[in-house]
């Protein structure tokens, strides 16, 4: 028999096959080749005059901007979904409601190599792109027209990459996406009912009964969730409360960063290096405004999620909102647990 699991956070339910549960080994994609050479790929070093130009870039001190010699460099998106020109311009027509679409869209390339994993970084390296997510951030919530910040990371064809070179995607946006709302509404009303972050209660519950946990290090906590909308399903939360990750210090961004790659480098060994997406959820932007969550700095806090690609959502999903998990998540976190980094 199956069970029935719910979010805590979302409320979301879920179904979780019990009886012949699925086995990484049980799991098969195939990714197309790679059919473009570094000398091709806009995002390769030496090609830097085929993007746009760069917002930032960690390089060796004197080296000029667009040139070789970076560690990371991020850019705007050369085919944005949303620009950064222009005005909100919010209008209505009967029940419908529009805007132009005002936000920023780009692009944090994470290595000059072609065609390598972050996993497969030196830590140094995937420090750097951690501390860029951070730089970011903090820049574009200065802009007092966006409201929200999603960082984001399309690894493989089947996880909706169109460039096999590393990077990492951001897209900021005037108002707040359906998904991170439910996260902010479920937390505000946790709090509002027991005075405490319910990221936080789950934290405490998963160590003191910790078959869902993959590894927990000094800073951070690694599990699969109670009700996980995917097989091995992952979700890292740093242990010490912060709602926005730009509030991260330097020691934690280094424990985050061996944490993030020992994770993904599990989850490599356990499905074969699958193709994967994560979603770094932070507090939406703090400037005072209507509407604003009094109660954000208490009762919200960041984390980042990792789906891999390895099922797909079929008519019961989309029609109910039910997800159908054939791999309970302890079993998923034992192989985890199991697998080295």
């Amino acid at each position: 028999m199956s069970w029935l699991r719910k979010d805590p956070v979302v409320g979301r339910w879920i179904i979780v096959s019990r009886d012949r549960p699925r086995r990484p080994e049980d799991y098969v994609f195939e990714e197309p080749p790679d059919d473009v050479t570094p000398a091709e790929c806009p995002l390769c070093a030496g090609n830097e005059s085929k993007t746009p130009p760069e917002i930032s870039a960690f390089r060796p001190e004197g080296s000029p901007p667009n040139s070789k010699g970076w560690w990371t460099r991020t850019i705007p998106s050369k085919f944005p979904v949303l620009s950064v020109e222009g005005s909100l311009e919010r209008e209505g027509k009967g029940i419908y409601d529009w805007m132009n679409g005002t936000g920023a869209h780009e692009l944090i390339i994470e290595s000059p190599d072609h065609a390598v994993r972050l996993e497969e970084l030196p830590e140094s390296q995937v420090e750097k792109v951690l501390w860029a997510y951070r730089d970011r951030i903090l820049d574009l919530e200065r802009d007092q027209r966006l409201r929200s910040v999603l960082i984001f990371k399309n690894q493989g064809w089947m996880a909706g990459s169109t460039v096999n070179h590393p990077h990492s995607q951001i897209i900021a946006t005037p108002v707040i996406p359906r998904l991170a709302k439910e996260k902010l509404d479920g937390a505000k009303s946790y709090y509002d009912y027991k005075e405490r972050c319910i990221f936080c209660d789950i934290i405490r519950q998963e160590i003191s009964d910790p078959e869902r946990v993959i590894e927990e290090t000094k800073h951070f906590l690694v599990i699969v969730p109670f009700a996980p909308r995917f097989p091995f399903e992952i979700q890292i939360f740093p242990k010490h409360h912060h709602c926005s990750y730009v509030d991260i210090s330097k020691e934690e961004i280094m424990d985050f960063a061996r944490t993030l790659r020992s994770t993904l480098r599990r989850l490599g060994t356990t499905l074969r290096n699958p193709p994967y997406n994560y979603m770094l959820y932070t507090a939406p932007n703090r400037l005072p405004r209507r509407g604003h969550w009094h109660t954000l700095n208490e009762d919200y806090h960041w984390h980042l999620e990792i789906i891999p690609r390895i099922t797909r959502i079929a008519g019961f999903e989309w029609g109910s909102g039910f997800y159908i998990n054939p791999t309970p998540p302890e079993l998923a976190a034992k192989y985890l647990r199991e697998a080295r980094p």
